[in-house]
């Protein structure tokens, strides 16, 4: 395992780093990254970036949006928040979206601190009963991509301010607002600590536990690679907010495994144009699947006729064809 040492605070630098040592170090077998960003809405892969966020808000107090590789929901960062990555191509099958394999650090870390976290849900870390990290995935062939954001210090006014979440979402969370289900790791330790603090004890924890750590330097070649991706993808509006189709029709359904959104635009019974949102987990682009509906009558039959072409579970974890179904007609 490699530690690779990032004390940029800049989200699109950020993103494009983990991209770039997922796709190019390839020849280490697990790496592992901590990274601390600036007020920022990290939105999932396959969200509709407007609809998560208060936009009026968000430029007012100068909040960066950028979309990740990974699906889920999108999560508030600031300086008071702690990202962690794990970049593994062992077990590949075993781990995919096996969120509670990777979380495992983070709660022995907290354990030695005198708190108990919890696994629970789908993919959230808890601190009596009380959201702290989400987590999410990205796999591509071999590799796996895992990363968590843990609210440490995390200005939680600002988090409810800046995300509008979906009221589908909050009521399937028994609870009535974002900041009454999310809490601050400092608010439940016994001994004052900063998050430099925290961050140092998780590598340090990491360092105990894989015997073959070590750390790897970015050199200039590896930066300048960085840069041009940031610039490529994660500085630009196509990236981060991209275009949505025109439409009329609408579809939502949430399910166990996540929230699926459709919008289609049929003409004269055919379907023109469709794009899937959400915060599901899954692999693949979507855009490869999304083109096979085009020119299809708008009846279950023909769309099921598709369906049956595509592996659903490689595109929508844990979100079967039926649920498709409903989610299109």
């Amino acid at each position: 395992m490699i530690y690779i040492k990032n004390d940029d605070h800049r989200p699109q630098f950020n993103l494009a780093l983990e991209q770039y040592v997922f796709d190019n170090l390839t020849e280490y077998e697990e790496i592992f990254l901590l990274w601390i960003n600036k007020p920022t809405i990290v939105v999932g892969k396959n969200q509709n970036a407007i609809q998560e966020i208060n936009l009026d808000y968000v430029k007012e107090n100068n909040i960066n949006v950028v979309r990740r590789l990974s699906g889920g929901g999108a999560v508030y960062h600031d300086y008071g928040n702690l990202n962690y990555t794990i970049i593994s191509t062992k077990n590949n099958k075993s781990t995919a979206f096996n969120f509670a394999a990777f979380s495992q650090p983070v709660i022995k870390v907290l354990e030695k601190l005198g708190i108990k976290a919890e696994f629970t849900g789908r993919n959230d870390l808890t601190i009596d009963g009380k959201k702290f990290c989400g987590n999410a995935q990205y796999s591509h062939k071999d590799r796996i991509l895992h990363h968590g954001a843990m609210l440490f210090d995390t200005d939680l006014n600002v988090l409810s301010n800046a995300l509008k979440v979906s009221k589908d979402k909050i009521e399937s969370k028994g609870v009535k607002s974002v900041i009454s289900r999310v809490t601050n790791i400092k608010d439940h330790l016994k001994n004052d600590i900063d998050i430099e603090d925290f961050k140092k004890l998780l590598l340090d924890h990491m360092i105990e536990t894989n015997e073959d750590l070590q750390e790897y330097k970015l050199t200039e070649k590896d930066y300048n690679n960085i840069n041009k991706l940031m610039e490529d993808r994660y500085n630009t509006w196509e990236w981060n907010f991209g275009h949505s189709p025109d439409f009329n029709i609408e579809k939502s359904k949430r399910f166990k495994s996540g929230k699926v959104e459709t919008k289609i635009r049929v003409e004269d019974g055919l379907i023109k144009g469709i794009k899937f949102y959400g915060d599901f987990f899954g692999s693949g682009e979507l855009a490869d699947i999304e083109g096979k509906f085009i020119g299809l009558k708008y009846k279950e039959e023909e769309i099921r006729k598709v369906l049956n072409t595509i592996d659903i579970g490689y595109y929508f974890s844990g979100i079967t064809q039926d649920d498709i179904i409903d989610s299109i007609i």
